[in-house]
């Protein structure tokens, strides 16, 4: 089989436009699996020995932003550095499991817990490694519709 990449700077960056011929319609089905069961890797900076390490999208629990680097903290509780702004962070990983909370965290929502109600019409976020947040009343929108 031969591939062929094209730029098409009218879609969007989430999507991906498949051309095959019309006989090869029997193996749609296995070609959306194969491109939807691709996880997304993030590469972070291991700060004990200051080298690159893959980590995979879904394992991250939170990114909270540290001046101008960033703490990426993942289901084990180990910590990685991104070497990027938070708000650099969010534009490059639109992802529907990640969402920003406040002006200093996005967590994964696969990863809540529980949520409660606060004094101040505030939103606490309980994520499963036992850490917590609060959602700033700018991104409960934003909060509310990555949940849906």
């Amino acid at each position: 089989m031969k591939v062929i990449f094209e730029k098409d700077m009218a879609m969007e960056k989430s999507t991906a436009k498949v051309v095959t011929h019309p006989d090869e319609k029997s193996h749609w089905n296995s070609i959306q699996e194969a491109i939807c069961q691709f996880e997304a890797k993030l590469i972070v900076i291991n700060a004990k020995n200051n080298r690159n390490v893959q980590i995979k999208l879904s394992s991250v629990v939170a990114i909270e932003s540290e001046d101008r680097l960033c703490c990426v903290r993942i289901i084990t509780g180990e910590r990685y550095l991104l070497n990027k702004r938070l708000k650099f962070v969010e534009e490059d990983l639109r992802s529907s499991q990640l969402v920003k909370i406040n002006n200093q965290t996005i967590i994964n929502t696969r990863h809540i817990s529980e949520f409660s109600s606060t004094d101040h019409a505030r939103i606490k976020v309980d994520l499963n490694d036992g850490s917590s947040y609060f959602v700033s009343r700018f991104y409960i929108k934003n909060f509310r519709g990555k949940l849906s």
